[in-house]
């Protein structure tokens, strides 16, 4: 009987260096099948995608087994073999569009380029091939897009270029690593739909690797749960996610936000799920009248902004209390970004009124002011100087705002810091590489904290990390935020830790204020249609 695995990975080995990355994966790809890859970072998941087709940049890499496609081994097969295979028969989308796509070229050309590469047809007849794919991907006004740089797109329309790309040559399994990752839950669900629609039209395979696990339940028949390079567990995506056998798939389901009730910290694999008790409606009351009952300590007012005579802040007003977590929830483009950079006087807005303490924020000194509203951004790594060691990135503010007496001190007060957010004071001399992603983000959280601000404003903060990690990386914002009794501004797009961690929630669209009310009331009871569209598109 003639097999319907299009792809066999066994006994697939590979070290860097002196790091075991997999030990001894094995797993098959049927056809027409979507195959999940779900783990923590550091599991593997990446580099098992990128083993398939030999896809590394360095060659300290000792791998081990067989790659079988199409019943013909690819493992061991020359350079040149599998260039003829890559992008034709097995293609990839990567995680981060503008980092895969050339920002000089214009996106048709890049399209383009592919079918040129891969002689797929003449020059005239590759152009409406070209435009022929970003309808199929949904792109409006093909022709428009095909003459604009990425930079020129939204993330989605960036994503859908990627997507355009990677089945251009119609190749028969396609690798989607962390294709949704950093967009809102709307244009996720649209990238997922769409990915969806063209698997059942080409019938091909794919790999969807995601650290986003309602995605991947959502999307995914089978998934293969990883745990330091080795498979843990393999099965039905629904078995799995509602009966998971393996502790660790259990650990990692269980750190997910939850949809409902709010313990007072999220159990994690690192604190082997420990149960925590809920926060009960009259503690979260009698917290709220507390904060509630006070003067606010920042006011928009009347806020509009336009930028390239682009209408992007439309009439916002809204209060921030002092000790709140405010939550800043919209679609990409809706302005939530374009908020945080006017409040940090970053923007010079025309319209409205912004005030600090009832001072208007354009009348104080921007070093001053910057010291007490501080904004951490959502990817760590392009925040912080590579050749800079991370000691010295946590004492660089003190030393520009002239904060305590001497190095002594601040470097005593760094290691205080690296302390608070977890980490050894003997990292003070290492680099940003030498972290993972979560660590990164505990270095800049202590580099924001460093000024002692009475406002912090997480910007996408935890979006492009794994369940686990956020869980650790929440904890640690809501322990800090009892410690230095700071206020804080959060902006996501994902609306399960947008409704753990917050008091009141602001709906943004468009430019434009939807709702804002308490936490509970938004998500229980939306009044706002769009509101209401947007919890649907994530699971609420």
């Amino acid at each position: 009987m003639k097999s319907s695995n299009i792809l066999s990975v066994k006994n697939l080995s590979v070290t860097i260096g002196n790091s075991s990355i997999l030990k001894n994966i094995s797993f098959n790809l049927q056809k027409n099948e979507i195959l999940g890859v779900v783990g923590e970072s550091g599991s593997g998941k990446s580099i098992t995608a990128f083993s398939i087709i030999n896809l590394f940049n360095t060659n300290k890499i000792i791998k081990k087994g067989k790659v079988v496609f199409n019943n013909k081994r690819i493992d061991s097969i020359s350079r040149a073999e599998l260039e003829k295979i890559r992008g034709t028969e097995i293609s990839i989308i990567f995680q981060e569009p503008m980092s895969s796509l050339n920002p000089s070229m214009k996106c048709g050309r890049q399209v383009f380029e592919v079918l040129q590469t891969h002689n797929i047809s003449n020059n005239k007849e590759n152009v409406v091939r070209v435009l022929d794919l970003f309808k199929k991907v949904k792109l409006k006004n093909p022709k428009s897009v095909y003459n604009k740089y990425p930079h020129e797109l939204s993330g989605g329309q960036q994503q859908r270029i990627m997507i355009a790309i990677a089945i251009a040559c119609n190749p028969k399994i396609l690798i989607a690593d962390e294709p949704t990752t950093s967009l809102d839950g709307i244009v996720k669900e649209k990238i997922i739909s769409l990915l969806r629609k063209i698997q059942k039209e080409t019938k091909m395979s794919i790999i969807f690797v995601s650290h986003d696990l309602d995605l991947v339940s959502k999307f995914a028949k089978n998934i293969i749960v990883l745990n330091k390079g080795e498979i843990v567990e393999f099965g039905k995506s629904k078995k799995i996610f509602k009966y998971p056998e393996n502790n660790y798939t259990k650990m990692l389901l269980e750190s997910r936000p939850p949809k409902k009730g709010r313990p007072v910290r999220l159990p994690t694999i690192e604190n082997n799920l420990e149960k925590f008790t809920l926060v009960s409606q009259k503690q979260r009351s009698k917290k709220h009248q507390k904060i509630y009952n006070q003067n606010p300590i920042l006011n928009v007012d009347k806020l509009y902004f336009s930028y390239n005579k682009k209408l992007v802040l439309n009439d916002v007003n809204f209060k921030i209390y002092a000790g709140e977590t405010l939550g800043l929830i919209g679609e990409s483009g809706s302005g939530k970004s374009t908020i945080a950079k006017c409040i940090l006087n970053l923007h010079d807005y025309k319209r409205g009124d912004i005030t600090y303490q009832n001072i208007d924020i354009k009348k104080y000194d921007k070093k001053k002011f910057r010291r007490n509203i501080q904004l951490v951004f959502q990817d760590p790594f392009s925040s912080l100087n590579p050749e800079m060691s991370i000691g010295n990135s946590i004492i660089e503010p003190m030393i520009a705002h002239e904060i305590y007496k001497n190095d002594e001190e601040r470097i005593l007060k760094a290691y205080q810091l690296m302390e608070d957010v977890g980490l050894n004071k003997n990292d003070f001399s290492k680099y940003p590489s030498q972290f993972s992603g979560g660590q990164r983000q505990r270095i800049v959280i202590a580099r924001a904290l460093s000024l002692n601000p009475r406002i912090v404003i997480c910007d996408e903060s935890v979006s492009a990390l794994d369940v686990s990690v956020q869980a650790q990386v929440l904890n640690l914002l809501n322990s800090l935020k009892e410690k230095f009794s700071f206020t804080f501004l959060l902006i996501s797009h994902d609306l399960s830790v947008i409704r753990y961690m917050s008091d009141r929630v602001i709906i943004l669209n468009k430019g434009t204020i939807e709702e804002c009310n308490e936490a509970d009331k938004v998500f229980e009871n939306p009044i706002s249609h769009y509101t209401k569209q947007l919890l649907k598109a994530n699971g609420f």
